[in-house]
Protein backbone atom coordinates (compact mmCIF):
# COMPACT_ATOMS: atom_id res chain seq x y z
CA UNK A 1 0.00 0.00 0.00
CA UNK A 2 1.31 3.61 -1.36
CA UNK A 3 1.78 5.90 1.74
CA UNK A 4 -0.63 8.63 1.41
CA UNK A 5 0.16 12.01 0.30
CA UNK A 6 0.35 15.47 2.40
CA UNK A 7 -1.19 18.57 2.04
CA UNK A 8 0.80 21.16 1.16
CA UNK A 9 2.75 22.88 4.02
CA UNK A 10 4.57 25.55 5.60
CA UNK A 11 6.83 25.22 8.24
CA UNK A 12 7.23 27.56 10.49
CA UNK A 13 10.56 27.37 12.12
CA UNK A 14 11.19 28.86 15.68
CA UNK A 15 14.99 28.75 16.35
CA UNK A 16 15.70 28.36 12.56
CA UNK A 17 19.33 29.40 13.41
CA UNK A 18 20.41 27.33 16.43
CA UNK A 19 22.10 24.40 16.26
CA UNK A 20 19.48 21.12 16.00
CA UNK A 21 17.81 23.61 12.79
CA UNK A 22 21.79 23.50 11.14
CA UNK A 23 22.41 20.27 11.86
CA UNK A 24 18.81 18.27 11.65
CA UNK A 25 16.31 20.03 10.90
CA UNK A 26 17.24 22.09 7.56
CA UNK A 27 19.42 18.90 6.47
CA UNK A 28 16.04 16.62 6.86
CA UNK A 29 13.64 19.06 5.35
CA UNK A 30 15.79 19.53 1.88
CA UNK A 31 15.81 15.39 1.83
CA UNK A 32 12.04 15.14 2.25
CA UNK A 33 11.51 17.34 -0.29
CA UNK A 34 14.08 16.21 -2.33
CA UNK A 35 12.22 12.99 -2.12
CA UNK A 36 9.45 14.61 -2.95
CA UNK A 37 7.91 12.90 0.63
CA UNK A 38 7.09 16.71 1.20
CA UNK A 39 7.22 18.55 -2.14
CA UNK A 40 4.98 21.27 -1.79
CA UNK A 41 6.41 22.36 1.28
CA UNK A 42 7.52 26.10 2.40
CA UNK A 43 9.90 27.14 5.37
CA UNK A 44 9.52 30.50 7.31
CA UNK A 45 12.49 30.72 9.80
CA UNK A 46 12.46 32.91 12.77
CA UNK A 47 14.54 33.75 15.12
CA UNK A 48 16.28 36.10 17.56
CA UNK A 49 19.06 37.13 14.80
CA UNK A 50 18.64 39.85 12.46
CA UNK A 51 19.35 38.70 9.43
CA UNK A 52 17.83 39.14 5.79
CA UNK A 53 16.26 36.27 4.28
CA UNK A 54 18.80 36.01 1.32
CA UNK A 55 20.81 35.75 4.44
CA UNK A 56 19.07 32.88 5.82
CA UNK A 57 19.19 30.80 2.62
CA UNK A 58 22.90 31.47 2.68
CA UNK A 59 23.40 30.05 6.43
CA UNK A 60 20.72 27.05 5.93
CA UNK A 61 23.11 26.49 2.02
CA UNK A 62 25.76 26.57 4.67
CA UNK A 63 24.36 24.09 7.54
CA UNK A 64 23.33 21.76 4.94
CA UNK A 65 26.97 21.06 3.22
CA UNK A 66 28.68 20.97 6.56
CA UNK A 67 26.30 18.67 8.55
CA UNK A 68 24.28 16.83 5.88
CA UNK A 69 24.30 13.21 5.69
CA UNK A 70 23.98 13.36 1.58
CA UNK A 71 25.81 15.26 -1.14
CA UNK A 72 24.52 18.09 -1.33
CA UNK A 73 22.69 18.44 -5.08
CA UNK A 74 23.10 22.10 -6.13
CA UNK A 75 20.54 21.95 -8.84
CA UNK A 76 17.94 20.30 -6.01
CA UNK A 77 19.08 23.17 -3.63
CA UNK A 78 18.20 25.73 -5.97
CA UNK A 79 14.94 24.68 -6.28
CA UNK A 80 14.36 24.60 -1.89
CA UNK A 81 16.42 27.95 -1.45
CA UNK A 82 13.00 29.28 -3.25
CA UNK A 83 11.05 28.00 -0.44
CA UNK A 84 12.71 29.24 2.70
CA UNK A 85 11.85 32.85 3.96
CA UNK A 86 13.11 34.32 7.37
CA UNK A 87 11.53 36.53 9.90
CA UNK A 88 13.35 37.63 12.94
CA UNK A 89 11.33 37.63 16.12
CA UNK A 90 11.84 41.37 16.62
CA UNK A 91 9.35 42.28 13.61
CA UNK A 92 6.55 41.02 16.04
CA UNK A 93 3.78 38.69 15.49
CA UNK A 94 1.71 40.59 11.87
CA UNK A 95 5.28 40.55 9.99
CA UNK A 96 5.24 37.09 10.64
CA UNK A 97 2.10 36.18 9.49
CA UNK A 98 2.35 38.18 6.79
CA UNK A 99 5.94 35.90 5.56
CA UNK A 100 3.53 32.92 6.19
CA UNK A 101 0.49 33.96 3.92
CA UNK A 102 2.87 34.84 1.09
CA UNK A 103 4.05 31.83 1.48
CA UNK A 104 0.87 30.12 1.42
CA UNK A 105 -0.23 32.15 -1.61
CA UNK A 106 2.37 30.01 -3.73
CA UNK A 107 0.85 26.72 -2.32
CA UNK A 108 -1.38 25.01 -4.55
CA UNK A 109 -4.75 23.90 -3.65
CA UNK A 110 -6.54 24.93 -0.53
CA UNK A 111 -5.79 22.73 2.20
CA UNK A 112 -2.75 24.36 3.18
CA UNK A 113 -1.29 23.23 6.24
CA UNK A 114 0.54 24.96 8.90
CA UNK A 115 3.91 22.71 10.79
CA UNK A 116 5.06 25.55 13.81
CA UNK A 117 8.30 23.57 15.03
CA UNK A 118 10.09 25.27 18.12
CA UNK A 119 13.10 24.22 17.54
CA UNK A 120 13.93 26.22 21.00
CA UNK A 121 15.01 26.00 24.80
CA UNK A 122 12.00 24.73 26.90
CA UNK A 123 11.98 28.27 29.01
CA UNK A 124 11.49 30.07 25.55
CA UNK A 125 8.52 27.76 24.23
CA UNK A 126 5.34 28.97 25.59
CA UNK A 127 6.76 32.46 24.47
CA UNK A 128 7.03 30.97 20.69
CA UNK A 129 3.21 29.98 21.38
CA UNK A 130 2.11 33.22 22.75
CA UNK A 131 3.76 34.32 19.23
CA UNK A 132 1.97 31.97 17.13
CA UNK A 133 -1.44 32.92 18.82
CA UNK A 134 -0.86 36.76 18.41
CA UNK A 135 0.08 35.83 14.78
CA UNK A 136 -3.14 34.47 14.20
CA UNK A 137 -1.37 31.26 12.96
CA UNK A 138 -3.30 28.34 15.09
CA UNK A 139 -6.20 27.37 12.33
CA UNK A 140 -4.78 24.44 9.93
CA UNK A 141 -2.01 23.87 12.31
CA UNK A 142 0.47 21.37 14.51
CA UNK A 143 3.09 22.16 17.05
CA UNK A 144 6.06 20.09 17.47
CA UNK A 145 7.50 20.86 20.76
CA UNK A 146 10.74 19.54 22.11
CA UNK A 147 11.81 17.90 25.51
CA UNK A 148 12.35 18.15 28.11
CA UNK A 149 8.62 18.35 29.26
CA UNK A 150 8.39 20.19 32.17
CA UNK A 151 10.92 19.25 35.29
CA UNK A 152 8.59 17.06 37.29
CA UNK A 153 4.59 16.59 38.05
CA UNK A 154 3.32 20.13 38.69
CA UNK A 155 5.70 21.86 35.74
CA UNK A 156 4.51 19.14 33.36
CA UNK A 157 0.65 19.94 34.13
CA UNK A 158 1.01 23.68 34.33
CA UNK A 159 3.08 23.83 30.74
CA UNK A 160 0.00 21.14 29.50
CA UNK A 161 -2.86 23.50 30.79
CA UNK A 162 -0.66 26.61 28.97
CA UNK A 163 -0.19 25.05 25.75
CA UNK A 164 -3.83 23.44 25.61
CA UNK A 165 -5.18 27.33 25.82
CA UNK A 166 -3.63 27.53 22.27
CA UNK A 167 -3.61 24.10 20.74
CA UNK A 168 -5.68 21.03 21.10
CA UNK A 169 -3.81 18.14 22.02
CA UNK A 170 -4.28 16.31 18.94
CA UNK A 171 -2.68 19.15 17.58
CA UNK A 172 0.77 18.98 19.46
CA UNK A 173 3.71 16.68 18.96
CA UNK A 174 6.44 15.97 21.35
CA UNK A 175 8.92 14.84 19.63
CA UNK A 176 11.20 12.13 20.63
CA UNK A 177 13.94 11.31 18.10
CA UNK A 178 14.85 7.82 19.73
CA UNK A 179 11.56 6.98 18.83
CA UNK A 180 12.23 8.16 15.14
CA UNK A 181 14.87 5.80 14.61
CA UNK A 182 14.13 2.88 12.26
CA UNK A 183 15.32 0.47 14.98
CA UNK A 184 12.89 1.64 17.83
CA UNK A 185 10.04 0.78 15.24
CA UNK A 186 11.45 -2.51 14.37
CA UNK A 187 10.71 -3.64 17.66
CA UNK A 188 7.34 -3.10 17.34
CA UNK A 189 7.60 -5.14 13.41
CA UNK A 190 9.81 -7.97 15.28
CA UNK A 191 7.27 -8.04 18.31
CA UNK A 192 4.16 -7.90 16.51
CA UNK A 193 5.04 -9.14 12.72
CA UNK A 194 6.00 -12.65 13.86
CA UNK A 195 4.17 -15.68 15.47
CA UNK A 196 7.53 -16.97 16.89
CA UNK A 197 8.52 -14.15 19.52
CA UNK A 198 5.05 -12.65 20.83
CA UNK A 199 4.50 -15.66 22.95
CA UNK A 200 7.86 -15.65 24.73
CA UNK A 201 7.42 -11.91 25.30
CA UNK A 202 6.59 -12.78 29.13
CA UNK A 203 7.98 -13.38 32.58
CA UNK A 204 7.61 -16.75 32.60
CA UNK A 205 10.62 -16.47 29.77
CA UNK A 206 12.53 -13.49 30.44
CA UNK A 207 14.64 -12.98 33.27
CA UNK A 208 15.31 -9.05 32.85
CA UNK A 209 15.79 -6.20 30.24
CA UNK A 210 18.32 -3.48 29.65
CA UNK A 211 17.98 -0.20 27.82
CA UNK A 212 21.45 1.32 28.18
CA UNK A 213 21.84 4.32 26.54
CA UNK A 214 26.33 5.47 26.92
CA UNK A 215 27.09 8.78 25.37
CA UNK A 216 30.97 9.49 25.27
CA UNK A 217 30.48 13.26 24.75
CA UNK A 218 30.54 16.11 27.22
CA UNK A 219 28.25 19.24 27.88
CA UNK A 220 30.44 21.82 25.46
CA UNK A 221 28.29 24.54 26.37
CA UNK A 222 25.58 23.37 27.61
CA UNK A 223 26.26 23.59 31.17
CA UNK A 224 23.19 26.14 31.95
CA UNK A 225 20.82 23.74 30.36
CA UNK A 226 22.18 20.71 32.27
CA UNK A 227 22.11 22.25 35.51
CA UNK A 228 18.48 22.17 35.83
CA UNK A 229 18.32 19.83 33.88
CA UNK A 230 20.40 16.23 34.64
CA UNK A 231 20.53 13.18 32.95
CA UNK A 232 17.53 11.54 34.55
CA UNK A 233 14.98 14.56 33.37
CA UNK A 234 16.94 14.95 30.13
CA UNK A 235 17.13 11.21 29.13
CA UNK A 236 15.17 9.05 30.98
CA UNK A 237 11.82 10.77 31.50
CA UNK A 238 11.92 11.73 27.66
CA UNK A 239 13.93 8.69 26.12
CA UNK A 240 14.37 5.81 27.93
CA UNK A 241 11.10 5.54 29.20
CA UNK A 242 9.38 5.36 25.20
CA UNK A 243 11.60 3.12 24.68
CA UNK A 244 10.35 0.56 27.81
CA UNK A 245 6.82 1.39 26.41
CA UNK A 246 7.96 0.25 22.88
CA UNK A 247 9.30 -2.91 24.64
CA UNK A 248 7.08 -3.93 27.46
CA UNK A 249 3.29 -2.74 25.96
CA UNK A 250 1.03 -5.20 24.63
CA UNK A 251 -0.40 -5.83 21.05
CA UNK A 252 -2.10 -2.78 20.28
CA UNK A 253 -5.69 -3.41 18.48
CA UNK A 254 -4.36 -2.24 15.43
CA UNK A 255 -0.68 0.08 14.19
CA UNK A 256 -3.08 3.22 14.25
CA UNK A 257 -1.66 6.32 16.68
CA UNK A 258 -4.48 6.39 19.13
CA UNK A 259 -4.21 2.31 20.02
CA UNK A 260 -0.54 2.41 19.85
CA UNK A 261 -0.76 5.13 22.88
CA UNK A 262 -3.20 3.78 24.38
CA UNK A 263 -1.29 0.31 25.42
CA UNK A 264 2.02 2.81 26.05
CA UNK A 265 -0.04 4.50 28.04
CA UNK A 266 -0.98 1.38 29.85
CA UNK A 267 2.60 0.38 30.65
CA UNK A 268 3.26 3.98 32.32
CA UNK A 269 -0.20 3.34 34.55
CA UNK A 270 1.39 0.33 35.50
CA UNK A 271 4.70 1.50 36.34
CA UNK A 272 5.57 1.27 40.00
CA UNK A 273 7.14 4.71 41.38
CA UNK A 274 10.64 5.09 40.88
CA UNK A 275 12.45 4.09 44.83
CA UNK A 276 15.19 6.26 45.30
CA UNK A 277 17.09 2.98 46.72
CA UNK A 278 16.92 1.31 43.34
CA UNK A 279 18.64 4.42 41.71
CA UNK A 280 22.87 5.28 41.17
CA UNK A 281 23.55 9.03 40.16
CA UNK A 282 26.91 9.96 39.19
CA UNK A 283 28.84 12.86 37.64
CA UNK A 284 32.01 12.78 35.86
CA UNK A 285 35.17 13.85 37.28
CA UNK A 286 35.55 17.38 35.68
CA UNK A 287 31.80 18.43 35.44
CA UNK A 288 32.41 21.05 38.17
CA UNK A 289 34.87 22.97 35.89
CA UNK A 290 32.79 23.22 33.13
CA UNK A 291 31.36 26.54 32.16
CA UNK A 292 28.34 27.80 33.27
CA UNK A 293 28.22 24.92 36.11
CA UNK A 294 27.98 26.02 39.74
CA UNK A 295 31.26 24.95 41.86
CA UNK A 296 29.17 22.69 44.37
CA UNK A 297 26.49 21.55 41.52
CA UNK A 298 25.27 18.00 42.51
CA UNK A 299 23.66 17.27 39.18
CA UNK A 300 23.87 14.31 37.86
CA UNK A 301 25.79 13.72 35.07
CA UNK A 302 24.85 9.79 34.68
CA UNK A 303 21.81 7.76 36.13
CA UNK A 304 21.11 3.73 36.11
CA UNK A 305 17.98 2.40 37.87
CA UNK A 306 15.30 -0.39 38.09
CA UNK A 307 12.36 0.03 37.17
CA UNK A 308 9.56 -2.48 37.71
CA UNK A 309 6.13 -2.84 35.94
CA UNK A 310 3.38 -3.83 38.14
CA UNK A 311 0.99 -6.29 35.58
CA UNK A 312 0.41 -9.88 34.71
CA UNK A 313 3.21 -9.49 31.48
CA UNK A 314 6.08 -8.22 33.17
CA UNK A 315 5.80 -8.96 37.23
CA UNK A 316 8.88 -9.86 38.96
CA UNK A 317 10.75 -8.48 35.35
CA UNK A 318 13.43 -5.67 36.42
CA UNK A 319 13.92 -3.07 33.92
CA UNK A 320 17.20 -1.85 34.38
CA UNK A 321 17.84 1.69 32.61
CA UNK A 322 21.47 3.57 32.53
CA UNK A 323 22.79 6.29 30.73
CA UNK A 324 25.77 9.14 30.69
CA UNK A 325 27.92 11.75 29.47
CA UNK A 326 31.72 10.90 29.10
CA UNK A 327 31.12 7.21 29.32
CA UNK A 328 33.43 4.44 27.91
CA UNK A 329 31.73 4.26 24.41
CA UNK A 330 28.72 5.57 22.94
CA UNK A 331 25.69 2.74 22.43
CA UNK A 332 22.07 2.84 22.10
CA UNK A 333 20.89 -1.10 22.88
CA UNK A 334 17.91 -3.00 24.34
CA UNK A 335 19.08 -6.63 25.69
CA UNK A 336 16.44 -8.87 26.45
CA UNK A 337 18.02 -11.71 28.52
CA UNK A 338 15.60 -14.96 28.44
CA UNK A 339 15.59 -17.50 31.76
CA UNK A 340 18.16 -20.08 31.49
CA UNK A 341 17.23 -23.84 31.65
CA UNK A 342 15.97 -24.74 34.90
CA UNK A 343 18.45 -28.38 34.97
CA UNK A 344 21.36 -29.58 33.00
CA UNK A 345 22.18 -32.67 31.66
CA UNK A 346 25.08 -31.76 30.01
CA UNK A 347 28.38 -33.13 31.80
CA UNK A 348 30.73 -30.51 33.84
CA UNK A 349 33.17 -28.54 31.48
CA UNK A 350 30.50 -28.71 28.53
CA UNK A 351 30.30 -24.54 28.55
CA UNK A 352 26.37 -24.69 28.98
CA UNK A 353 25.86 -21.35 31.14
CA UNK A 354 29.34 -20.45 30.62
CA UNK A 355 28.59 -17.01 28.76
CA UNK A 356 25.32 -15.83 30.38
CA UNK A 357 21.65 -17.00 29.29
CA UNK A 358 20.12 -16.36 25.88
CA UNK A 359 19.75 -12.54 24.81
CA UNK A 360 17.84 -10.98 21.92
CA UNK A 361 19.44 -7.55 21.27
CA UNK A 362 18.79 -4.21 19.40
CA UNK A 363 20.97 -2.33 18.57
CA UNK A 364 18.95 1.43 18.03
CA UNK A 365 21.88 3.28 16.68
CA UNK A 366 22.18 4.32 13.36
CA UNK A 367 23.41 1.40 12.15
CA UNK A 368 20.31 -0.91 12.94
CA UNK A 369 20.95 -4.58 13.89
CA UNK A 370 19.94 -7.08 15.68
CA UNK A 371 21.17 -10.52 17.13
CA UNK A 372 19.72 -13.44 18.72
CA UNK A 373 22.41 -15.70 20.94
CA UNK A 374 22.11 -19.41 21.86
CA UNK A 375 24.26 -22.34 22.79
CA UNK A 376 24.72 -24.47 20.22
CA UNK A 377 27.15 -28.05 20.08
CA UNK A 378 30.91 -27.60 19.04
CA UNK A 379 31.70 -29.96 15.94
CA UNK A 380 33.06 -33.20 16.88
CA UNK A 381 33.14 -36.10 19.83
CA UNK A 382 32.08 -35.31 22.92
CA UNK A 383 29.57 -32.52 24.31
CA UNK A 384 30.66 -29.13 24.34
CA UNK A 385 28.69 -26.02 23.64
CA UNK A 386 29.38 -22.29 22.24
CA UNK A 387 27.64 -19.17 22.02
CA UNK A 388 26.55 -18.76 18.52
CA UNK A 389 24.29 -16.10 17.21
CA UNK A 390 22.25 -15.09 14.10
CA UNK A 391 22.42 -11.15 13.58
CA UNK A 392 20.74 -8.99 10.71
CA UNK A 393 21.83 -5.67 9.96
CA UNK A 394 20.22 -3.16 7.98
CA UNK A 395 22.85 -2.12 5.92
CA UNK A 396 22.86 -5.65 4.47
CA UNK A 397 19.53 -5.19 2.61
CA UNK A 398 18.51 -3.62 -0.23
CA UNK A 399 16.38 -1.18 1.32
CA UNK A 400 19.43 0.92 3.39
CA UNK A 401 19.09 3.49 1.25
CA UNK A 402 15.37 4.53 2.56
CA UNK A 403 16.33 5.25 5.45
CA UNK A 404 15.59 8.54 6.65
CA UNK A 405 16.74 9.88 9.78
CA UNK A 406 14.98 10.05 13.24
CA UNK A 407 14.29 14.12 12.67
CA UNK A 408 13.28 13.26 9.25
CA UNK A 409 10.86 10.86 9.90
CA UNK A 410 9.13 12.38 13.00
CA UNK A 411 8.35 15.72 10.67
CA UNK A 412 7.20 13.53 8.03
CA UNK A 413 4.64 11.82 10.83
CA UNK A 414 3.47 15.60 12.50
CA UNK A 415 2.87 16.27 8.69
CA UNK A 416 0.80 13.69 8.21
CA UNK A 417 -0.76 13.89 11.87
CA UNK A 418 0.19 10.24 12.94
CA UNK A 419 0.81 10.61 16.60
CA UNK A 420 2.36 6.94 16.88
CA UNK A 421 6.01 8.28 17.66
CA UNK A 422 4.95 10.96 19.72
CA UNK A 423 4.58 11.69 23.51
CA UNK A 424 0.89 12.13 24.77
CA UNK A 425 0.34 14.79 27.62
CA UNK A 426 -1.41 11.70 29.62
CA UNK A 427 1.88 10.12 29.50
CA UNK A 428 3.94 12.66 30.05
CA UNK A 429 2.11 13.40 32.96
CA UNK A 430 2.23 9.99 34.27
CA UNK A 431 5.58 9.67 34.00
CA UNK A 432 6.78 12.94 36.00
CA UNK A 433 3.90 11.70 38.85
CA UNK A 434 6.20 7.86 39.20
CA UNK A 435 9.36 9.71 39.07
CA UNK A 436 8.56 12.02 41.94
CA UNK A 437 9.38 9.92 44.82
CA UNK A 438 13.57 10.05 43.49
CA UNK A 439 13.03 13.98 42.69
CA UNK A 440 11.84 14.65 46.28
CA UNK A 441 14.52 12.40 47.27
CA UNK A 442 17.63 12.04 44.91
CA UNK A 443 20.35 9.60 46.02
CA UNK A 444 24.18 10.83 46.74
CA UNK A 445 25.79 12.00 43.53
CA UNK A 446 28.72 9.42 43.32
CA UNK A 447 31.83 10.43 41.25
CA UNK A 448 33.17 8.58 37.97
CA UNK A 449 36.13 8.92 35.80
CA UNK A 450 35.49 9.80 32.22
CA UNK A 451 35.57 7.47 29.84
CA UNK A 452 34.91 4.48 32.58
CA UNK A 453 31.20 2.65 32.71
CA UNK A 454 29.66 4.95 35.47
CA UNK A 455 30.15 4.69 39.20
CA UNK A 456 30.86 1.30 40.75
CA UNK A 457 27.32 1.17 42.59
CA UNK A 458 25.64 -0.06 39.30
CA UNK A 459 26.75 -3.56 39.59
CA UNK A 460 25.32 -3.72 43.23
CA UNK A 461 22.01 -2.42 41.19
CA UNK A 462 22.02 -4.95 38.94
CA UNK A 463 23.12 -7.83 40.90
CA UNK A 464 22.70 -10.96 40.31
CA UNK A 465 22.95 -10.30 36.75
CA UNK A 466 25.56 -8.37 35.00
CA UNK A 467 25.50 -5.42 32.76
CA UNK A 468 25.90 -6.27 29.03
CA UNK A 469 27.52 -3.04 28.39
CA UNK A 470 30.49 -3.14 27.55
CA UNK A 471 30.16 -6.38 25.01
CA UNK A 472 33.14 -9.04 24.99
CA UNK A 473 33.12 -9.14 21.39
CA UNK A 474 32.25 -6.19 18.86
CA UNK A 475 29.25 -6.88 16.27
CA UNK A 476 30.34 -8.39 12.99
CA UNK A 477 30.45 -6.16 10.26
CA UNK A 478 29.74 -6.86 6.74
CA UNK A 479 32.21 -8.94 4.56
CA UNK A 480 32.05 -9.28 0.57
CA UNK A 481 33.78 -13.15 1.58
CA UNK A 482 33.60 -13.54 5.25
CA UNK A 483 35.79 -16.94 4.79
CA UNK A 484 35.85 -19.61 7.89
CA UNK A 485 34.18 -17.77 11.14
CA UNK A 486 34.78 -19.43 14.75
CA UNK A 487 31.26 -19.46 16.66
CA UNK A 488 32.36 -17.05 18.95
CA UNK A 489 34.04 -15.06 16.52
CA UNK A 490 31.46 -11.42 16.07
CA UNK A 491 28.91 -10.73 17.48
CA UNK A 492 27.99 -8.97 21.13
CA UNK A 493 28.82 -10.63 24.19
CA UNK A 494 26.41 -13.35 25.68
Amino acid sequence: MSEPTTDPTTVILFGATGDLAKRKLLPGMLNLFGTRLLDDLRIVGTSLDEMSPDEFRTLAHDAIKEFGTRELDEKQWEAFAKRLDYVPISAGPQALREAVERSEAELPGDTELRLHYLSVPPKAALSAIRTIADAGLVERSRVVMEKPFGTDYASAVELNRQVHEVFLEDQVFRIDHFLGKEPAQNILAFRFGNGLFEPIWHRNNIAHIQIDVPETLGLATRGDFYEGTGAYRDMVVTHLFQILAFTAMEPPTSLEPLAISREKNKVFESMQPINPSDVVRGQYLGYLDEPGVAPDSDTETFVALKVHIDNWRWAGVPFYLRTGKRMAEGARIISIAFHEPPQSMFPPGSGVGDHGPDHLTFDLADKSRMSLSFYGKRPGPGFKLDKLSMQFAMQETSWAGSVLEAYERLIYDAVRGDHTLFTSAEGIERLWQVSQPLLDNPPVVRPYAPGTWGPNQIHQLVAPHTWRLPFERPWREKSPDPGPMSPVEGGARR
